[in-house]
């Protein structure tokens, strides 16, 4: 167990630093950020003098392995637009893009497990038939598309929930929360599901396609034969055993819900980090845009680490595995 974890926390971190290589050397390409500082008034000799504070004029390499260890200490130097410590500023609007990741998350999994469930054990229902449609929807249209259709039913025509905005949020300290205000609660309901549709329909035909697998397998016979009842062969035996790959799945989708609520995020006004980062890319603020890639990066190692772990524990295979290589030694 522990070289496994060893293991993985060693391919992470070849990862992380990877993924420090393209965005700080990819992000050199996209604009002067000293045009995005200054104005048109601004002398040559200005423009040097602050080109030169900010290290732009060292070589790249060295300007690479100065951003890397700084990277490490969690300092990602100052905004190239705001002047404020990029630190500061993802820490503020990192709250913002988690809860309504974690909203997007829980709703793909509590809507898209019982319908994929439910179409895997009555395949021919018209029900299922609804829902095989819905899903195709689902997958088939852009996100920017079903926020905007959302917000013309919901906020526009029936006048019940915000178009934009996170509403009135608390603050814990240094976290900023939705979850304790209602009308926190009602900014959350449109970008939510609107981020997780599309997972939701690829976590819905995933269960179901395993279900309508495990239900011919010859150990499901087995259990009808032994007079089980439908409730305990179906729940107890079928959905568990397709809870692997829907944790696979899962987690893996909590990532991308992460890293592709930009989107989302503009199309409802959210403030958080995927707003920031098109903030960013507009202004050429290197600083930002490193830093926000390489967090997404580390949020997608700690959750693939989680998912791992989770997959040790759930398939005893694995486990056996394991066992099985040290006796061999």
């Amino acid at each position: 167990m522990l070289a496994f974890i060893l293991r993985r926390l060693l391919q992470s971190i070849a990862v992380l630093l990877t993924v420090g290589i393209v965005a700080f050397f990819l992000f050199r390409y996209v604009g002067d950020p000293i045009n995005a500082m200054v104005g048109q008034d601004t002398s040559m000799e200005e423009r040097a003098e602050l080109r030169e504070k900010l290290g732009l004029n060292d070589p790249a390499p060295l300007q690479f392995v100065r951003f890397i260890g700084n990277a490490a200490q969690g300092k990602f130097g100052l905004s190239y637009r705001t002047s404020e410590p990029v630190g500061r500023l993802i820490v503020e609007r990192l709250p913002a893009t988690l809860e309504l990741a974690l909203c997007a998350a829980i709703f793909a999994m509590v809507v898209g497990v019982p319908m994929g469930v439910y179409s895997g054990l009555y395949p021919r229902h018209w029900i299922s038939r609804v829902m095989q449609a819905v899903s195709l929807i689902g997958v088939s249209l852009p996100t920017f598309l079903i926020g905007i259709l959302l917000i013309l039913v919901f906020a526009v025509m029936l006048r019940l929930l915000p178009s934009f905005g996170r509403g009135d949020t608390v603050a814990l300290g240094g976290w900023t929360t939705n979850f304790l205000t209602v009308k926190g609660l009602q900014a959350l309901i449109l970008p939510s599901i609107t981020l997780g549709l599309f997972q939701l329909t690829l976590i819905m035909r995933l269960v179901r396609s395993e279900m309508l697998e495990v239900m011919r397998t010859d150990y499901i016979k087995f259990a009808r034969a032994r007079g089980l009842s439908d409730r305990a062969i179906n729940f107890g035996h079928a959905l568990k055993n397709t809870l692997v790959p829907v944790i696979t799945i899962a987690g893996l989708q909590l990532g991308a819900i992460i890293a592709f609520a930009i989107v989302t995020e503009t199309v409802f006004a959210w403030p958080g980090m995927g707003q920031l980062f098109i903030q960013s890319v507009q202004f050429a603020d290197i600083p930002v845009m490193a830093a926000y890639l390489l967090l997404i990066a580390f949020l997608f190692v700690a959750i693939n680490l989680v998912v791992d772990l989770l997959y040790f524990a759930v398939d005893p295979r694995l486990r056996s595995n394991v066992g099985a290589g040290k006796g061999a030694h």
